[in-house]
């Protein structure tokens, strides 16, 4: 495939032939973003997003989720592999604030053959859910957008500059039945004011509905430049109804 790294807990040894991964850096020391760092890589501070969810893997930043039911959380099945405890921090767009919430035991489901991974939590998120697209939303040529609270420099190590507050940046979809990383059917993008990067995984796309906004999307790939894929969620609505209900 075309895109060459996950966006999650980024910057050190090559695992696989697909993916830079390294452990995430421990939230409790990740250094706030100053005011005049880029963000994504570019992109804008989000204004409002009441479904977003800052994931922790063992305690460290990891990546990007969203809220999609009382007590179901949507991100990248790449995002939660290897963790012991999975837990998030919702209901705030800094990712140190919030209330923290944590799988169930045996709560992890992740899709058999795409890089989704829903997370049943203990409590409810107490927040507004993300709505979900339904199959010919994000049509190649629209501009729709990305969420996250992944790095937002490209001059130093992306650990180092994770992003404390929740960014969004546009993106023009080129294809709405490419690869994510796992091999499921993604719709890819190329970089309008921003691009995703590491941390950024598991973070929505959203797309203009008949009704309104809905999530499209969810990270799986960049190249941290010009290009990224996100989970066609349009496609596994079943998958996600069969669990979520939603």
């Amino acid at each position: 495939m075309s895109l060459t790294r996950t966006l999650t807990r980024v910057v050190g040894a090559t695992v696989a032939t697909l993916a830079l991964v390294a452990p995430a850096q421990a939230a409790s020391a990740a250094p706030p973003a100053p005011e005049s760092e880029p963000m994504i890589i570019d992109g804008r501070n989000a204004d409002e997003a009441p479904w977003a969810a800052r994931m922790f893997a063992d305690g460290r930043q990891a990546c990007s989720a969203t809220v999609v039911a009382s007590e179901w959380i949507l991100t990248a099945q790449h995002c939660v592999e290897g963790a012991d405890r999975v837990s998030f921090h919702v209901g705030s767009l800094d990712q140190t604030r919030g209330r923290e919430v944590v799988a169930k035991q045996g709560g992890v489901h992740v899709h058999p053959s795409a890089d989704l991974a829903l997370v049943n939590i203990r409590s409810s998120a107490q927040v507004t859910p993300a709505p979900l697209g339904s199959p010919g939303a994000a049509a190649v040529g629209e501009t729709v957008q990305t969420y996250g609270w992944g790095a937002t420099c490209t001059d130093r190590p992306e650990i180092e500059c994770q992003s404390r507050l929740l960014k969004v940046a546009d993106v023009t979809v080129t294809d709405n039945r490419c690869s994510d990383y796992r091999g499921g059917t993604a719709i890819c993008a190329r970089r309008g004011d921003g691009i995703p990067a590491g941390g950024d995984s598991g973070g929505p796309m959203f797309a203009q509905g008949s009704n309104g906004y809905v999530q499209v999307g969810v990270a799986s790939t960049s190249n941290r430049s010009t290009r990224t894929a996100y989970t066609n969620v349009t496609q596994y609505r079943d998958w996600i109804r069969s669990l979520a209900g939603v």
